[in-house]
């Protein structure tokens, strides 16, 4: 029986997901929007899904820092914190800052140093151990700082670490936290705790990611220094880290952080910084990056030497300047990515079967989670992340050794993860625990964890985490290969930049035949579209099409020469010096 909700009539696709389309108030606001601001339905109906107004499109299409820009002294502590680092660098004090493993602490911290680099201020960086140290400030670091320091910057960490900002304020040294991490029921003793999600903080600035409150915490240093007459370095070109720390920390892109993204592009197209300049050529990256390489390309990549290696290499990248040393450690960079993919593979693989295990002998779709033993603890964030991805809910992977169980976890919108483990550390189910709304990290014994995790389930599905279907695939638009053209897909790509609570369009193509047909060694499928009565062709991707369901049924169509459905998004490829539009095909399913 066809089902009239679903589009294109898809109730069980390839990868078993019914699709959706706009409703019909998108569509007619869709319309509006469109003829208001003279853009294609398809970007009118994304603006319009996300709940811009047509009189608000041409302020969201070109998102203007300068106009969503907060007064800094908004933030809780962020006057004192201000005041702290002006006088510091104008008196060129002895200054530490520690940093977090991931592209957010690295990128925070690289702002800094570059921000006390102009006034001849070489700060100590110290970016803890992930396997010896595990997540933020301890106290035998912070006691080292403390004593060789004058003030010690604990950033994308610290909200938590009562104990060691305690041991470094001993030591003789003052601490700044700039954070966006939940805090607990107290915050610690610090001369200045800026986090916006305090919850004394008036600011409404929860969806910043660190380095976003560490630009903040530095355009408020420049007005302290301006009223003392004194050196205030150019910030514009710190939004480069922003940016790709914004983007790779899941940090929903609206408001400011939308501005922060799009500001913080156009910076790294110019290329400026060695360090970002080397890695994308590293991967291969032709163009200036978009916002998805920030995410699944540069990202990634500046993660790899927390996860698996060297935990400080993404931070002497990112301040490298010179090339021929950034080269040097992005070449380093790339063979750890590569030596962090072979270890997720595996630990991917016995994860899906545990989760697949749980959920057919009962278990719900309010929690995806799995534990093994020597798994890495550098990969479990990211394989949380694919099983999130995989069965649709929030998913936590734990890595044992003996004992104690140290792992990571992932949310979906709308499911406030870090305060839900918040919560079961109160209760004692974890020893240790925090995050924010979309990740989180936790320590568990290990002999607990079941319990530990029934907890969680019980906890994420009263906030409704079952509710999203994994089965769900959401369309913008539907479009013919004729109309899959270059300038719309650039049109596209000024309705960005895309990434959390901004999903890039996907759209479907309808009753197309595949021609070219080819499945490569590592399973990805590539073709051309084109309509059973011909005309144009546009060409397409299906990366791991062998394993989802996707390549077979490409197959058994493209043999028997039968039309298809298909759906993606779809980018610019300049492959061979000719642009052209390039379907990154997600779904598929029979007509």
């Amino acid at each position: 029986m066809l089902d009239c909700h679903a589009f294109l009539g898809v109730v069980r696709s390839a990868t078993a997901r019914r699709w959706v389309g706009p409703d019909a108030a998108v569509e007619r606001m869709g319309e509006a929007i469109a003829q208001a601001a003279g853009v294609p339905q398809i970007v009118g109906r994304l603006l319009a899904a996300r709940g811009v107004e047509p009189a608000g499109a041409e302020g969201y299409l070109s998102p203007r820092l300068r106009d969503l820009m907060p007064d800094p002294s908004i933030l809780a502590d962020m006057d004192v914190a201000a005041e702290r680092l002006a006088r510091a660098a104008s008196g060129g004090e002895r200054v530490a800052i520690f940093g977090d493993y991931d592209v957010d602490g690295a990128s925070s911290a690289a702002m800094l140093v570059d921000w006390l680099a102009t006034f001849g201020i070489n700060p100590t960086v110290y970016i803890p151990d992930r396997l010896a140290e595990g997540y933020g400030p301890n106290v035998p670091a912070m006691q080292r700082l403390g004593a060789a320091h004058d003030l010690v910057i604990c950033v994308d960490c610290g909200t938590m670490a009562h104990d060691p900002i305690a041991a470094a304020t001993e030591a003789g040294a003052e601490v700044i936290v700039a954070d966006h991490h939940l805090p607990g029921e107290t915050l610690p003793a610090a001369l200045a705790l800026v986090n916006p999600n305090r919850a004394d903080c008036p600011s409404g600035l929860g969806q910043l990611c660190a380095a976003g409150v560490v630009f903040l915490l530095l355009v408020a240093a420049n007005r302290a220094l301006r009223a003392r007459a004194g050196t205030q370095p150019d910030l514009m070109a710190a939004l480069d880290l922003v940016a790709v720390a914004t983007v790779a920390d899941v940090a929903p892109l609206t408001g400011l952080n939308r501005a922060f993204v799009r500001q913080g592009l156009s910076v790294m197209a110019g290329r400026a910084r060695p360090g970002l300049a080397a890695l994308a050529d590293a991967a291969g990256l032709c163009a200036p990056p978009r916002s998805t390489d920030l995410g699944f390309v540069l990202g990634p990549r500046l993660n790899a030497g927390g996860r698996v290696g060297d935990a400080d290499l993404a931070v002497r990248l990112l301040t490298s300047a010179e090339r021929g040393t950034a080269d040097r450690l992005a070449g380093e960079i790339e063979a750890m990515n590569l030596a962090r993919r072979q270890i997720e593979a595996g630990v991917l693989e016995a994860a899906i079967a545990q989760a697949e295990a749980r959920l057919a002998s009962g278990g719900t779709r309010s929690l995806a989670w799995a534990m093994g033993e020597g798994w890495h603890p550098g990969v479990v964030g990211i394989v949380a992340s694919r099983l999130k991805e995989r069965f649709g809910c929030p998913a936590i992977v734990i890595g044992a050794e003996g004992a104690l169980g140290r792992g990571s976890g992932r949310s979906v919108p709308g499911v406030d993860l870090g305060s839900a483990i918040g919560a079961l550390v109160r209760e004692g189910l974890l020893l240790k625990g925090g995050g924010h709304r979309m990740a989180a990290g936790l320590t568990v014994e290990a002999d607990r964890a079941e319990a530990a995790m029934a907890a969680l389930e019980t906890r994420l599905s009263a906030q409704g985490a079952a509710a999203a279907e994994p089965e769900t695939l959401s369309i913008d638009a539907l479009l013919s290969p004729a109309g899959a053209t270059p300038d719309l897909v650039q049109m596209l790509e000024a309705a960005g930049p895309y990434g959390q609570a901004a999903p890039p369009p996907r759209a479907a193509f309808a009753a197309v035949l595949p021609k070219g047909l080819k499945i490569s060694e590592r399973g990805h499928a590539s073709c051309r579209f084109i309509a059973p009565e011909g005309g144009p062709q546009v060409t397409a991707i299906a990366f791991g099409a062998a394993e989802n369901g996707i390549g077979q049924l490409l197959e058994a169509h493209a043999a028997e020469r039968r039309p298809l459905h298909v759906a993606g998004r779809l980018e610019l490829d300049d492959w061979g010096g000719r642009r052209r539009a390039k379907l990154r095909v997600e779904d598929a399913a029979s007509v």
